[in-house]
């Protein structure tokens, strides 16, 4: 009952922010409704009057929310302000397209994420785990841009092939590019920790036993799957959340009235009745996701959580292969040349001759619709890119860290509810628009999923034996924190924060887009992408060099973690 309250609480605390924006923003609502509305009527003082008593914003933000609130009791979700009609038929036909899509989306990462994962459980269930796994390739997948992926389906499947439609929503062959586009990146990361957390699944003693005694390779792999689940199932409730509301561009690429695209579409428009029923689904659907899995991972543990006879998650022993050091080493030489070659040259001279050029020896990597030299811009935008993603990834590990080792389960499951875009909308409405006003926006939402991952391991370390043992030798709870409970949760949830760096930089990208963040003409890997998107087609270069680069740039900090870690262990 104590969590639930919390998460209402929550709930209810961002759904006030958002009624309050107006206010937060010093814009004027009447003035959104007169040019939604009423395009021929002057701007005069009487013509907003009227408006504000019409609509009942006369009273002021808190009077408009109270109306909001009192309504929302009835099941009436208002009107909205630019067309005039009631919100909820609108928003919950949004509502059942996106759950519709995050659960095609869902089963396409769950199956990839199986794959990823399905040599690490047969090597495991054969006790055949001698070396690390770097996992670059789940790195690579996970680091490509959605909007990237969902462009190139659609060009290469739907256009160039004519296996599958390109646009809408209504039958079950348009959902197969949106939910491959989105499911993809998420069945990476998602195996990625899976991959991860098995081995030291695979050294506990049970495991040992099992092997010993016969027991067959897939019941083995079985148990260790369901042994290492509950660590990973918040992450799937965020995920579950984050299919359903974070795919703002794949919706409006492949043109799905969705419920993320609603909602980008009623900030960007002020359309607060709108955005507040989208946000308060959202928040609703998060909290479900949350409960539904702490309930299941309380259900895969039993009593073993609650007894403190949980065995601590330990990885074991296992020195790196050496082809993962030099496989860090020659990609970390290629992205430094590839970056210095392009701080030579100027990233903002556009040469209008050279529009869309192809790759020359004027031009190595290409150039932009604009004419401009895409290996200059791409070697300018590193420093920007990565400084900032890094800079960004180490306030969200150290906020994932605090939260979750406080259980703030409600909070965390509120702020994975909000889109970064959303998010970056409220924070330029209040500080302006600017490279500091994205980070933060991308920073109060990106440390959820690493809270939730540090709050499940931090669970299972405080049900382990050993910590029973040291209380009783008289060890104090900072000796308990530092020697028991930190080795066990701090390594993985190292490793996931590093994987979520290309992520963390196409979020900032995101809002540079939109305006909320780096102004153009500023090069940025991301907002690299955006530019030249829609010149895919014709001038695929423009796109592919910064895909790669940040692409390459996962994998780099994926090998580059599990080499130290293997030197370290030796």
């Amino acid at each position: 009952m104590k969590h639930l309250s919390g998460r209402l609480g929550a709930l209810l605390a961002v759904v006030a922010v958002i009624g309050l924006l107006p206010g937060l923003t010093r814009t004027d609502p009447a003035l959104t409704i007169l040019h939604a509305r009423y395009a021929d009527r002057p701007p005069t003082p009487a013509v907003l009057d009227a408006i504000r008593a019409e609509t009942g914003l006369d009273g002021g933000p808190l009077h408009v929310l109270g109306a909001w609130a009192s309504g929302l009791l009835r099941g009436d979700l208002g009107e909205s302000w630019v067309s005039g009609q009631p919100v909820g038929p609108d928003v919950l036909s949004a509502l059942g397209v996106s759950l519709t899509l995050m659960a095609a989306s869902l089963a396409v990462a769950v199956c990839l994420a199986l794959a990823l994962a399905a040599g690490t459980l047969r090597r495991g269930a054969h006790r055949r785990l001698v070396t690390t796994r770097a996992g670059a390739g789940a790195a690579v997948l996970a680091a490509l841009p959605e909007f990237l992926l969902a462009a190139v389906l659609a060009t290469v499947v739907a256009v160039q092939l004519g296996w599958l439609p390109a646009l809408g929503w209504g039958g079950a062959d348009q959902a197969v590019l949106p939910a491959l586009a989105m499911g993809v990146p998420a069945g990476a990361l998602l195996g990625r920790l899976l991959d991860d957390a098995l081995p030291a699944v695979f050294a506990e003693p049970w495991a040992r036993a099992a092997t010993a005694h016969g027991l067959p390779a897939r019941r083995i792999a079985a148990h260790a799957l369901r042994r290492a689940l509950p660590a990973l199932l918040p992450q799937a409730g965020l995920v579950v959340v984050g299919l359903t509301g974070g795919a703002v561009a794949v919706e409006t690429l492949y043109a799905v009235p969705g419920l993320g695209g609603t909602a980008l579409a009623a900030a960007l428009a002020q359309d607060l009745p709108v955005l507040q029923a989208c946000v308060l689904l959202l928040l609703l659907l998060g909290v479900a996701a949350g409960l539904a899995a702490r309930l299941a991972s309380g259900a895969l543990l039993g009593p073993a959580r609650t007894d403190g006879a949980l065995p601590a998650l330990v990885a074991p022993s296992l020195p790196a292969r050496r082809t993962v050091a030099a496989g860090a080493a020659l990609l970390a030489a290629l992205l430094v040349a590839v970056v210095v070659a392009g701080l030579l040259r100027d990233p903002l001279y556009a040469d209008a001759a050279a529009r869309l050029a192809p790759p020359s020896a004027a031009h190595p990597l290409g150039a932009d619709a604009l004419g401009r030299d895409v290996l200059a811009r791409l070697g300018h935008g590193a420093a920007r890119t990565v400084l900032t993603a890094v800079g960004v990834g180490a306030a969200t590990l150290l906020l994932g860290l605090l939260a979750g080792a406080a259980r703030a389960g409600a909070l965390t499951e509120t702020a994975n509810a909000l889109p970064a875009v959303l998010a970056g909308l409220v924070v330029a409405g209040i500080a302006g628009p600017g490279a500091v006003g994205a980070a933060v926006a991308v920073t109060v939402v990106a440390w959820a999923p690493l809270a939730a991952h540090t709050a499940a391991l931090y669970a299972q370390e405080r049900a382990a034996p050993h910590l029973t043992a040291a209380r009783a030798l008289g060890a104090g709870p900072r000796h308990l924190l530092r020697r028991h409970v930190l080795p066990g949760v701090l390594p993985p949830v190292l490793r996931h924060a590093v994987l979520r760096i290309p992520a963390v930089a196409l979020a900032l990208a995101s809002l540079g887009f939109l305006g909320l963040g780096t102004p153009a003409p500023t090069p940025e890997w991301g907002r690299m992408l955006s530019e030249n998107l829609p010149y895919a087609e014709r001038a695929p270069w423009a796109v592919l060099a910064p895909a790669a680069a940040l692409a390459a740039l996962g994998a780099l900090a994926v090998l580059t973690s599990a080499a130290v870690r293997g030197r370290g262990r030796r």
